[in-house]
């Protein structure tokens, strides 16, 4: 077995609401809603969606005192952490931490004078509540553009230490930082000269990355870069798509790191002419039928039997394809033979039984580790 050699960075840890983040807390994954924040029922459904693919965070825009109010229903009806997203306005963020955000998403730089991120200090103090200090490659500083002439990793951390050096002057350390660029090599660039420099958790994110499969392919690789390099505590895949798709998207990164186990990990083949069935249509039939599932499970689907076995040796759940019935392999043996044109229907039908023993197994586990205790 090979061991996932990736060391975590130290860093700080930190609270948004329930979820900690950084030190030794698992990498978290966050969206952000979409729907106007005033339509408070369609903003409450777009976030339980994305609960119900594994969201630990999600961040709401705030951008006037109405949608304030209306963040404040919205935090009655949910229970997954809320961030709040604020821009300029300073009553706004003093008015949500009241609220009930769990986090206040800032940059103390333009927010305004000192005084006004006093309070915001002030009430985010009150409330036992952290802030994400966001900083973008296309919204930096007049006199950092003009410094440097186009945004680089030095004006990345230069302008996020200018909001950072704030909140240390006025001895408040509950935050996290991101430096983003839509550019992967200037992404990575920031993050790593940021590392260097802090012990403040990091939130990963490529902005504006792109439509879903660009997008989510410039996220794998910045972000699975730093990922490798022990950098990242948090992260948020920013795509043209519906906020659920980022959350499945970061899942998929962390779990081919090794670094999160949500749902199942699907091992398919991509097929040939050796298939005996058609993988393309019975795995996506499998990801739709099994979105649902959050135990963490090897599936492993292959077409037929050159690398079949081998696969499903590896796997909870294993087919070596063949007709007219193909092999089912269980926790690494061999077990029976299923109607290959029933493959999809007999797939959900174990793997949801497996979760059954998968969870009984977990809770005999707990009892006997309590007891013990």
């Amino acid at each position: 077995m090979i061991v996932n050699p990736i060391k975590r960075r130290p860093t700080r840890k930190i609270r948004v609401g329930s979820v900690y983040v950084g030190g030794d807390a698992p990498i978290s994954i966050q969206s952000m809603t979409n729907t106007e924040t005033c339509d408070v029922d369609a903003t409450v459904a777009q976030i339980q969606r994305c609960v119900d693919v594994g969201a630990d965070i999600m961040r709401v825009s705030v951008p006037s005192m109405e949608a304030a109010a209306a963040f404040g229903e919205i935090r009655k009806r949910v229970t997954v952490p809320l961030v709040a997203d604020i821009h300029f306005d300073y009553k706004i963020a003093l008015a949500v931490a009241d609220y009930g955000a769990d986090c206040l998403r800032i940059n103390p730089g333009n927010i305004g004078s000192e005084a006004k991120i006093r309070e915001v200090v002030a009430a985010a103090r009150h409330n036992d509540i952290s802030m994400r200090i966001g900083v973008n490659a296309g919204s930096l500083e007049k006199d950092i553009q003009k410094k440097y002439g186009e945004p680089t990793g030095e004006a990345l951390l230069e302008s996020a230490m200018r909001h950072i050096d704030i909140l240390d002057r006025l001895d408040f350390h509950e935050f996290k930082v991101s430096v983003k660029a839509s550019n992967v090599f200037l992404t990575m660039d920031a993050y790593r000269l940021l590392s260097a420099q802090i012990d403040n958790p990091m939130h990963l994110g490529v902005t504006e990355a792109g439509i879903y499969r660009t997008g989510s392919v410039k996220s794998a690789i910045a972000l699975g870069g730093l990922l490798m390099e022990g950098i990242g505590d948090t992260m948020r895949i920013s795509l043209a798509a519906e906020p659920e798709e980022e959350i499945k998207i970061g899942f998929d990164i962390l779990k081919s790191l090794g670094l999160r186990s949500n749902g199942i990990n699907f091992i398919a083949c991509p097929s040939c002419s050796r298939q005996e069935f058609n993988v393309i249509k019975v795995m996506q039939s499998l990801e739709e039928r099994l979105e649902d599932i959050r135990t963490p499970m090897d599936v492993s689907v292959i077409g037929c039997k050159v690398n079949g076995p081998g696969e499903a040796k590896e796997a909870d759940i294993g087919i070596v394809g063949a007709a007219p019935r193909s092999l089912v392999y269980r926790n690494g043996e061999k077990s029976h033979l299923i109607d290959t044109n029933q493959l999809v229907d007999e797939i959900e039908s174990m793997v949801r039984q497996r979760v059954v023993e998968l969870e009984e197994a977990k809770s005999k586990e707990i009892i006997r580790t309590s007891f013990s205790e």
